[in-house]
């Protein structure tokens, strides 16, 4: 019987916009116990605080040198920058498209490689994003591609904004999901893409429980392989 990795395990969870991915990773990582990284959040960070600062989402080098002025913690759920709790300031739509366009920028995704890798701490990681299989954790011990149909997508990401309350258009949210995905999929820095060795979960017809069932299920059977070996 071999021994798993020495390494701190990592479950890799990548997908596009509005696919279910946070909810999915951040139900994982309490169900194993593991830490939780939402890179998308970090992207929506930094568009955030660049606007915030008055420079624009298409001037990477500015953007790149403000990434190490900033101090970022993930608190019980909240997201804290510099101290300050900004949660719903970087969950808005406008923050979404910003953290898309951000994100195509290799000067930024190169500053924040290391804030990233540095979520990994014992016992675990669970990741999620759209590179975090095929750049960050490229060793990660499993390592899944998260999707759904656009229009599904759209539909979710309505509901969840007119639950919180928020003025919603279907349309306007379809078509800037549609924008988004051409981006991430086309960009020259870490593309969002399946990478070869990650299991596709489409959860178009599956409920959160089902996918987050399908994860710890394939994690299992992940250790189980080691053990054979």
């Amino acid at each position: 019987m071999s021994k798993l990795p020495t390494h701190i395990p990592v479950i890799a969870i990548d997908g596009p916009s509005a696919s279910g991915k946070g909810s999915v990773a951040e139900l994982v990582a309490e169900a194993l116990g593991f830490h939780y990284l939402d890179s998308g959040a970090i992207y929506r960070i930094v568009a955030y605080a660049s606007k915030e600062q008055r420079i624009a989402w298409n001037q990477a080098e500015a953007i790149a040198a403000l990434v190490s002025q900033l101090s970022i913690q993930f608190v019980h759920g909240e997201i804290l920058l510099n101290g300050a709790n900004i949660s719903m300031l970087v969950r808005s739509e406008e923050m979404g498209r910003g953290a898309s366009e951000v994100a195509v920028h290799p000067a930024v995704r190169n500053a924040l490689l290391d804030l990233q890798k540095s979520f990994r701490k014992a016992p675990g990681l669970v990741g999620d994003g759209r590179d975090m299989a095929s750049v960050v954790f490229p060793d990660a011990i499993l390592k899944i591609f998260l999707t759904a149909g656009v229009e599904i997508r759209a539909q979710r990401r309505f509901e969840q904004l007119r639950n919180r309350g928020l003025d919603a258009n279907y349309e306007t949210i379809l078509q800037d999901l549609q924008t988004r995905d051409l981006r991430d999929s086309q960009r020259s820095a870490a593309p969002l893409k399946q990478v070869q060795d990650a299991l596709l979960l489409d959860t178009s017809d599956k409920t959160i429980q089902q996918a987050v069932d399908f994860v710890l299920d394939a994690y299992q059977e992940c250790l189980n392989s080691y053990k054979k070996t």
